[in-house]
């Protein structure tokens, strides 16, 4: 049974700092790229960060470059994401997401994911 589970959501004050944490069982996590998507409430859900099965390659979305930051424990088979300076519209629910890669050392948020967790939520307050 695949379980893909993410926490340390919450609210945080604008400018503040939260880090989630994404734990997974029931497929060889690192055989799988992993990523981070995040959906406001009437938006579209889009990427966040993504890092290769080897934590050597990490891509992030344009308006949260320099912010944020994804991490692998592959001896855990967790996923993180270091949020920084955070701001308002990084309101959302941020999702956990695995996708296979057949050995191929990269990563990429425009594809397929196969498995995906239910969200944490995160409110950023002014």
């Amino acid at each position: 049974l695949v379980q893909v589970v993410e926490s340390g959501g919450g609210l945080v004050q604008e400018g503040g700092s939260l880090r989630l944490s994404c734990t997974t069982s029931g497929f060889t996590f690192d055989e799988y790229s992993m990523a981070w998507f995040r959906q406001a409430p009437g938006k579209e859900r889009e990427g966040v960060g993504c890092i290769s099965w080897s934590g050597g390659m990490t891509g992030y979305e344009g308006s949260v470059k320099g912010r944020f930051t994804v991490s692998r424990d592959n001896a855990k088979n967790t996923l993180y994401l270091q949020m920084n300076s955070l701001k308002p519209e990084d309101t959302a629910m941020y999702y956990c997401a695995a996708a296979y890669t057949n050995g191929g050392d990269w990563c990429s948020l425009n594809r397929e994911y196969s498995y995906w967790g239910q969200g944490t939520q995160v409110t950023v307050s002014r």
